[in-house]
């Protein structure tokens, strides 16, 4: 039973089963809706039968997905911040998170779109491919980049509708997006023959809708609170550890970026065979995160919502049955991937070696899920208390001991070592934010209880 209290006093409040179960579940599905957009637009453009658009396509959807994977922190931070302000019953703290959120995503994707070019020439001289295949991806970028400030909007409106642990309307929210980028990429793309060009201006129109229906629900809900003082929302030492929570998610991120990178050019290096197989294996790893996030996000609300509430019961509870549900589900999908994996593999690739040397690989992806779920779960909880110099710091110490394995086992093993070095980036990281969860939790919220 939640009970209002002024701030700084203990708000005691449930973790359910069902409480995380809301939040987890309409999360999971909100993320597998988003393959289903790549999936129709390589449909759309794969229907023109020129493969240097689909190349063109592929690569220009991975200089996006770069660039904005760096700012997903403007999503994670400002659930963070909602939460531990929902936690302490401060609905004026809520919304001048927000509006926080939301001046550093318009002025973020405002210089993302005037430096779209740039990101264009980055992204050609990384993929050093055919000239067609450049000019494809340069028509992508410029498009889909003028989408930016939707797209980092967007992610501030996730971030408050996550921190009060709103799944339903979140997943509501990223449903409405795909749907309308799917749509209009059948009619621009495939309808009216606009190809390439037709599926980047869907996306952006698909970010402009989101953007719009959320703003609609929120400002008709602010509308019934007090007016916010803008000196409020303009606090500079609110602003300041905003950007600091941000700067601390943005170098995890950039780190599980260069982890990822440095996977595929080795896997590069032991050939094109084993770089398709471990592609085609990597999918599995995907499709596993997609289910764990979901639980991620609920341990995310639920741990900062207790930090701000500065109820440690709340805290234990929201820890252990996150962990519970993670655990159980990556092992339901390791046993699945186990026993299904060759099927899976058949479906989506017809070529007879790259089908055999993944079948050779399977249990090291399939077992990703299980050496993954600690790291999830962990990162979840760390987020949402606003712990973001450990989650950095252990991150970064992952990312070195990755490399050393990198260096050591994969010379000496081959692709074998390759994979176990992805486990050991897994493990460590879930292991050491594990072994400073309890000394973090125990100084928050007892220095929480000597301020009461």
């Amino acid at each position: 039973m939640d009970s209002a209290s002024p701030e700084g006093r203990v708000t005691p409040f449930s973790v359910t089963n069902r409480s995380v179960l809301a939040i987890a579940v309409p999360m999971t599905l909100a993320y597998l809706t988003t393959p289903f957009i790549g999936l129709v637009g390589t449909g759309v453009v794969g229907q023109f039968g020129d493969a240097a658009l689909l190349g063109g396509l592929a690569a220009g959807a991975v200089a996006f997905d770069v660039v904005f994977t760096s700012f997903n922190f403007l999503r994670a931070g400002t659930t963070a911040l909602v939460a531990q302000a929902f936690g302490r019953n401060d609905a004026s703290e809520e919304q001048a998170v927000f509006w926080r959120a939301v001046v550093i995503a318009i002025i973020a994707g405002i210089v993302l779109a005037l430096t779209a070019p740039l990101t264009s020439l980055a992204g050609q001289w990384f993929m050093s491919a055919e000239p067609r295949v450049n000019e494809t991806l340069d028509a992508y970028v410029r498009i889909r980049m003028l989408g930016a400030p939707f797209a980092l909007v967007n992610y501030a409106v996730l971030g408050y509708v996550l921190g009060r642990g709103e799944g339903s309307f979140a997943l509501f929210l990223q449903a409405s997006l795909n749907g309308v980028n799917i749509a209009l990429s059948l009619l621009l793309g495939l309808s009216l023959g606009w190809g390439v060009e037709g599926v980047a201006w869907a996306a952006v129109a698909g970010e402009a809708a989101g953007m719009a229906i959320g703003f609609v629900v929120l400002l008709r809900r602010f509308a019934r609170q007090p007016r916010l003082a803008r000196g409020r929302i303009f606090d500079a030492g609110a602003f300041r550890h905003l950007f600091v929570l941000n700067r601390d998610i943005m170098i995890r991120s950039l780190s599980l970026l260069v982890a990822f990178a440095l996977f595929t050019r080795q896997g590069a290096q032991f050939g094109t065979v084993t770089l398709a197989a471990n592609a085609v294996l990597m999918n599995f790893f995907i499709a596993a995160g997609f289910f764990l996030d979901g639980f991620a996000a609920a341990a995310e609300q639920l741990a900062g919502r207790a930090v701000g509430a500065r109820y440690e019961p709340a805290f234990r509870k929201a820890v252990y049955l996150c962990s519970i549900w993670g655990f159980a589900l990556a092992g339901t999908m390791t046993t699945v991937l186990m026993v299904f994996g060759a099927d899976l593999i058949a479906l989506i690739s017809t070529a007879e070696d790259v089908r055999a040397a993944a079948i050779a690989f399977l249990p090291w992806a399939a077992f990703t899920a299980l050496s993954g779920v600690l790291a999830f779960q962990m990162d979840g909880i760390f987020i949402g208390a606003a712990w973001s110099r450990d989650m950095r710091n252990m991150m970064v110490l992952s990312l070195v001991v990755f490399v050393v394995a990198l260096m050591t086992l994969a010379p000496a093993f081959g692709n074998h070592g390759l994979w176990a070095a992805l486990h050991l980036l897994l493990i460590v990281r879930g292991v050491c934010l594990l072994a400073i969860l309890g000394p973090r939790a125990r100084a928050t919220f007892q220095s929480g209880a000597a301020a009461h």
